[in-house]
């Protein structure tokens, strides 16, 4: 009986699931329409700050409110823990797991101070996004050694230029089934070089709302977890392979708190 009946229940799962498929589809092309409505909700005020370097930081305050309205539109509540612990007068390197198309969303609600992040030159190739993303950010192509290298510089002149950047150091998305990929050394290595604190960040409810996975994901509460910086500065003489070993693991154990 108790074996009928749990082939009954998978049934009907399997079933709903079915009936489900058209509704999550639909909601996923939403998402990308969600982008195009914030964008044109801001666009005079996007494109005006787009055209100067100078002007990043007001473009920076245009686009945190882009990302409050498309995580909305798509029934997403974002909840930021700790972020008292970000320091206004600080710069960092921003250090997060990647597991979503909603990190760049989450990352930019999570961190008020001015940023820059470091993405994958693909991301340009978007409609209309791609257009201010490659205007206002750095782009690398992950299979040039070259681009890799000027990427570098690039992150080390707007750290000295006063802004923060965000590095993804998984170096891309992983497989659903990989809770976290093992860090790429470039964000460590640029930490101890130019002496800026790392700030690590967990997001532990990304995949499960809204991974790559077409047929999966759901409208929720999606947590942002800010943990306690590393103080480069006040650590003469760390190693990148210390500091990356040790982000990977606060990431890690935010990740599974939750």
């Amino acid at each position: 009986m108790k074996r009928k009946a749990n082939r009954t229940l998978r049934s009907k799962f399997t079933a709903f699931q079915g009936i489900m498929l058209p509704f999550r589809l639909l909601w996923r092309l939403w998402f990308y329409l969600s982008i195009f409505i914030a964008i044109a909700a801001l666009f005079p005020f996007i494109l005006i700050f787009s055209f100067k370097p100078a002007w990043y930081k007001y473009f920076f305050r245009f686009e945190r409110i882009w990302a409050y309205i498309v995580l909305l539109l798509m029934g997403f509540i974002p909840v930021v823990k700790n972020r008292h612990l970000i320091r206004a007068d600080r710069q960092y390197i921003i250090t997060a797991n990647h597991t979503s198309m909603i990190d760049i969303m989450m990352t930019l609600i999570a961190v008020p101070n001015v940023f820059l992040f470091i993405g994958k030159k693909e991301l340009a190739s978007y409609p209309l996004f791609g257009y201010f993303y490659r205007r206002t950010n750095i782009l690398v192509d992950r299979k040039s050694l070259s681009s890799k290298k000027i990427v570098y510089w690039q992150a080390a002149e707007k750290i000295a230029q006063g802004y923060s950047v965000c590095i993804y150091p998984e170096g891309g998305v992983p497989d659903e089934s990989i809770e976290l990929a093992p860090f790429k050394i470039g964000a460590f290595k640029l930490a101890v070089e130019t002496s800026t604190d790392i700030l690590p960040i967990s997001f532990p409810d990304n995949k499960r709302h809204f991974s790559y996975n077409l047929f999966k994901g759901h409208p929720g509460i999606l947590k942002a977890i800010v943990h306690p910086p590393l103080e480069v500065s006040k650590l003469p003489y760390v190693t990148a392979d210390d500091l990356r070993d040790k982000t990977y693991s606060i990431i890690l154990s935010g990740i599974r708190k939750c």
